[in-house]
C-alpha cells in the first residue's frame, strides 16, 4: 500500500510534514516525498487529509462474552475501525469476567477471526470482579491480557487492592482504576448538585471519585505498581493527579469525550441517553478536564464506549442501563470540545500515548513498525446513529455538527474503512 500526499504527524519521530508512506507486508518500510508505487501497489489519496499512526481507544466494553445483544468483538471491531481506531483494548465486565486465561484467549481469537481492529483484553483484577480474591496476573498476561481492570466495579478493599498490586509488581500490565466510593454512590443516577435537585434525582458526589482516586494513587505509591485512572471527571481529580505524580506515582489518567462537552444540566434534556459513571458533572468540572487535556495533564484520550440495547436505553433515567455508545463519535467529539488543541496533541492523545501505556504495538510511523494507520481530516459530518456499525444506537451526541472525522483506517497494511465504509 502506498498513502500519497497526506500531512504526516508522528509525535514519536517530531515529524511533521507532507509525505508519501508505504506500508508492505504490514509494516512501514518508506516515508518520503513522490515515492513511485510498487507493481501492483493499492494506492490511498490522502491530499488534504492527515496521516498519523493508528488510534488506539484503551476503555472499550464489547460484551462479549455474555451480552451478544449489546454488542460483539466483531461488532465492537467495526465500530472501531468505523471511527478510525485500528486497535482497542476491552474491559473485563463480560459474563463471565475475563478473570481467567481461557477466557483472555477466546476474545482474541474471535478478535482474530473478525480480521477488523486490534483488539487487546484488559483482564479483571479480582475473581468474577467481585472486589475479594486475587488472580494469577502472569498467567493472564501470558495469555495475552495487556493491563489488569475491575472496571465498572470500584475495589472497596483497599487492602484487597493493595495486595493484588503487589502480586502484579513483576507483571508489566499496569492497573486501571475506575473510582467511585460505592458507599457514598449508593443508587444515585447523575451528578449531586443543583441539577439533580431541580431533576428529583438521587445524585452522586464529586468527592465519591475523588477519595477512590485518592487512595488508588497512594496505593501505586507504596507498592510501585503502574496504575492508570479511567475516565477522569471531577476538578479534584485532576488536581489530585497533578500532585500524586509531582510525589513521584508513577500514574497515567484519561478524559472520555462526554466529560468534556455535556454537564450535569444536560441530563434535563438527554435524560437517559447521557447516563454514565462516572456522571456528567458541572460546568467548572468539564472546564477543569478541557485545561487539563492543554496543559498535558491528560494523557489519553478514551471513549468509554458502552453500547446497550435500545430497550436498555430507552427506560426512564432511573432504571435505564448505565453508558453508551462512543467509538464512532469520538474523533469529531474531541476536536469539537478543544478545537484549539495542537493536531501533534490531538495524536499523542489517541495514539502514541496509549500505546506507550498499554506496551502495545502502534502508536509511531517508524520504519520497520506495524503499519496501522489512521487518516482523518477536518470535515464537518452530522451524527446518525441508525447508521452506527455497533450494535448499540443510543448516544447524546445524536444529530450534532461534528467538525472531524476518520476517512481511512489502515490494519497491518490492510484498508479496513474508506470513507465512512467499513470493508471486510
Amino acid at each position: 500500500m502506498l498513502i500519497k500526499g497526506g500531512r504526516i504527524i508522528d509525535p514519536a519521530q517530531e515529524l511533521d510534514g507532507v509525505f508519501d508512506l508505504g506500508i508492505t507486508n504490514g509494516v512501514i518500510d518508506r516515508i518520503a516525498e513522490h515515492l513511485e508505487p510498487h507493481a501492483g501497489e493499492e494506492i490511498i489519496d490522502a491530499t488534504n487529509c492527515v496521516v498519523a499512526p493508528g488510534f488506539i481507544d484503551m476503555h472499550v466494553h464489547l460484551r462479549e462474552p455474555g451480552f451478544p445483544e449489546k454488542e460483539t468483538i466483531a461488532t465492537g471491531a467495526a465500530a472501531a475501525v468505523a471511527g478510525g481506531f485500528t486497535a482497542v483494548a476491552c474491559m473485563p465486565n463480560t459474563n463471565p469476567a475475563i478473570d481467567s486465561p481461557q477466557i483472555v484467549q477466546q476474545i482474541l481469537t474471535i478478535a482474530g477471526n473478525a480480521k477488523l481492529a486490534r483488539v487487546y483484553p484488559v483482564a479483571a483484577i479480582t475473581r468474577a470482579r467481585a472486589g475479594a480474591e486475587e488472580l494469577d496476573y502472569a498467567a493472564l498476561q501470558a495469555a495475552g491480557a495487556v493491563a489488569f481492570s475491575d472496571d465498572g466495579n470500584t475495589v472497596m478493599n483497599a487492602g484487597v487492592l493493595r495486595s493484588a498490586a503487589l502480586a502484579a509488581g513483576n507483571v508489566s500490565g499496569c492497573f486501571i482504576s475506575h473510582c467511585e466510593d460505592e458507599h457514598i454512590k449508593l443508587d444515585a443516577v447523575m451528578h449531586l448538585g443543583a441539577a439533580s435537585e431541580k431533576l428529583g434525582l438521587p445524585g452522586s458526589p464529586a468527592v465519591a471519585e475523588d477519595i477512590i482516586v485518592a487512595r488508588d494513587l497512594q496505593i501505586a505509591k507504596n507498592t510501585e505498581k503502574a496504575w492508570h485512572i479511567a475516565h477522569l471527571s471531577t476538578k479534584g481529580s485532576v488536581s489530585l493527579m497533578d500532585w500524586s505524580r509531582s510525589q513521584g506515582v508513577i500514574a497515567t489518567c484519561e478524559v472520555a469525550p462526554h466529560h468534556l462537552l455535556f454537564i450535569d444540566e444536560s441530563i434535563a434534556e438527554l435524560g437517559s441517553r447521557a447516563k454514565v459513571n462516572p456522571p456528567l458533572r458541572e460546568r467548572d468540572d468539564a472546564a477543569a478536564l478541557r485545561n487539563a487535556v492543554r496543559e498535558s495533564k491528560i494523557d489519553v484520550f478514551a471513549t468509554d464506549h458502552a453500547p446497550h440495547t435500545a430497550e436498555e436505553k430507552s427506560a426512564d433515567i432511573s432504571t435505564a442501563a448505565v453508558g453508551f455508545t462512543g467509538l464512532e463519535i469520538a474523533v469529531g467529539a474531541y476536536a469539537l470540545a478543544i478545537p484549539d488543541l495542537p493536531l501533534r496533541r490531538f495524536i499523542e492523545l489517541l495514539s502514541t500515548n496509549p500505546a506507550r501505556v498499554l506496551g502495545v504495538p502502534g502508536g509511531t510511523l517508524k520504519l520497520g513498525t506495524v503499519g496501522d494507520v489512521t487518516i482523518f481530516a477536518d470535515r464537518k459530518w452530522i451524527v446518525e446513529s441508525g447508521k452506527f456499525y455497533s450494535k448499540g444506537k443510543a448516544t447524546p451526541f445524536e444529530a450534532m455538527n461534528l467538525p472531524r472525522r476518520a476517512i481511512a483506517t489502515i490494519v497491518g497494511g490492510e484498508l479496513k474503512m474508506h470513507e465512512g465504509r467499513v470493508l471486510q
